[in-house]
């Protein structure tokens, strides 16, 4: 019999407690996981504002919903889908807003900015990974910096394996282009 290690029982413990409605178990839940996500979000929105809050509806949504977790996942991961889905809608909320008001702006994504050096030859990759087109970002930070594999950002991310694919592709490529600059 594998047992399990000691803080996937607390996890559990303070999940059921969570569930049953006491906000402390939540609230070390919170805790325990704010950090990853709002990495999670500021790298896949490249603004900090934002992924503050997009960090913060996603606990507010695992909250609501944590009715429904079923422990078929770790807690994180389940965390992690509900943080990419706050920032997926917000994006998706974002590009209808600027089609009502019709607002004409640069297209970020094809050409995105050029980056200097400062000081010597150090390039700030989180710079880099910012520039990146969306599709391409999101696909880098959740299988490169987060580790997930390939189905899973693709399901994350409601496109194909092969789209997921090319997507990473063509991010190490530009990163590649970006940091030899």
């Amino acid at each position: 019999m594998i047992e399990a290690p000691e803080s996937q029982i607390q996890d559990r413990e303070l999940i059921q407690g969570a569930q049953s409605g006491d906000s402390r178990s939540f609230e070390e839940l919170y805790r325990r996981n704010i950090g990853r996500i709002h990495g999670l979000c500021i790298r896949m929105t490249a603004n900090e504002a934002l992924a503050a809050d997009c960090a913060q509806q996603a606990f507010i949504q695992a909250w609501k919903k944590l009715g429904s977790f079923e422990g078929r996942s770790s807690f994180s991961t389940w965390l992690h889908r509900i943080a990419v889905n706050e920032v997926l809608s917000f994006k998706r909320r974002e590009k209808r807003q600027q089609h009502h008001l019709e607002v004409i702006a640069t297209d970020m994504e094809n050409d995105p900015p050029k980056m200097t050096a400062g000081d010597g030859d150090d390039v700030d990759l989180n710079a880099a990974i910012n520039t990146l087109p969306e599709g391409a970002r999101h696909v880098f930070v959740l299988h490169m910096i987060h580790g997930y594999q390939h189905d899973e950002v693709a399901d994350m991310l409601g496109v194909a394996v092969g789209t997921c694919k090319a997507q990473l592709h063509r991010a190490k490529r530009l990163l590649r282009q970006r940091l030899e600059q």
